[in-house]
């Protein structure tokens, strides 16, 4: 029971109100396991709130990355481009987009659920990403009546379904007649303790452990609370852009550059001009 209250605990966190509809399903599809099937929308369950900071130039203009060749430090156009995997240090087998496109999945709008397990019987280390199913328009009964049914079974699933190209192994989690999708990792993903060098294990008397038991129950609460959650670092980052707002302080205005109308202007020659000055400068 205590992994249920956890992930609701989650879910209250992502949606106060319990509103999931307010973003935009990125997935649509139908969840479906014997001969049931359930049409499900895909929401995000996370969402990004820290600071976004920009890499800016000297004179305060935004920087872009590009791709470069480390031989020649020529920049390179995306049709100059081809992925490879490395099998040793400087030997790499490329593999083309055709090739990568005959080894992707078959597409499919199917979240595949192949078995339910024990709510408890999934390590939360292979979790990655936090997901809402929501049903589709006219499946509300079917949805209602499979959430109550994992939920006072306390069964999680284990499904797969293709996004993007690529197949995910899924779990589906019941809470309060909303299913919540969590992407996992495979086992290959995972590191065992034996593949860290942790120390060798060292006996620990009886005194020390009663001394540490009592400094953990005095600082232990029987629920988390979600208000101590927060991230300090971004908010003090906040109140000192804001600071400098206010006070009209470091604030970078880039200028346009002046454009002549009569004058029609190759970009690409220019660009190419302009760093080939900067590497005869270097």
């Amino acid at each position: 029971m205590a992994r249920k209250k956890a992930t609701r605990n989650q879910a209250s966190a992502a949606d106060d109100n319990g509103n999931v509809r307010s973003a935009r399903p990125f997935w649509s599809g139908t969840l479906t396991f014997g001969l049931v099937s359930v049409p499900v929308d895909l929401y995000p369950g996370t969402r990004t709130n820290r600071a976004p900071l920009r890499m800016l130039g000297p004179k305060g203009e935004p920087l872009s990355r590009r791709y470069f060749s480390q031989k020649t430090n020529e920049d390179l156009e995306d049709d100059e481009m081809i992925r490879g995997y490395e099998i040793e240090k400087d030997k790499y087998i490329p593999v083309t987009d055709e090739e990568l496109e005959r080894l992707a999945p078959e597409s499919s709008r199917d979240i595949d659920l192949r078995r339910f397990v024990d709510l408890q019987s999934i390590p939360p280390l292979y979790f990655d990403r936090s997901y809402f199913l929501v049903p589709s328009a006219g499946s509300e009964k079917a949805y209602k009546l499979l959430a109550a049914t994992m939920e006072t079974e306390d069964l999680a699933g284990v499904a797969t379904f293709v996004m993007r190209g690529k197949e995910y192994l899924v779990a589906i989690f019941p809470e309060n007649e909303i299913l919540r999708a969590e992407t996992m990792r495979f086992p290959d993903e995972i590191r065992s303790p034996k593949q860290i060098d942790l120390p060798e294990k060292k006996k620990i008397s009886a005194a020390a452990v009663k001394n540490f038991e009592r400094l953990i129950s005095k600082h232990s609460d029987k629920h988390l609370s979600l208000k101590d959650l927060k991230d300090e670092k971004t908010e003090q980052l906040m109140k000192l852009v804001e600071k400098k707002r206010k006070q009209h302080k470091d604030i970078v205005e880039v200028e346009e550059p002046e454009r002549d109308e009569g004058k029609v202007v190759d970009l690409m020659e220019v660009l190419k001009k302009s760093l080939a000055g900067k590497r005869k400068a270097a």
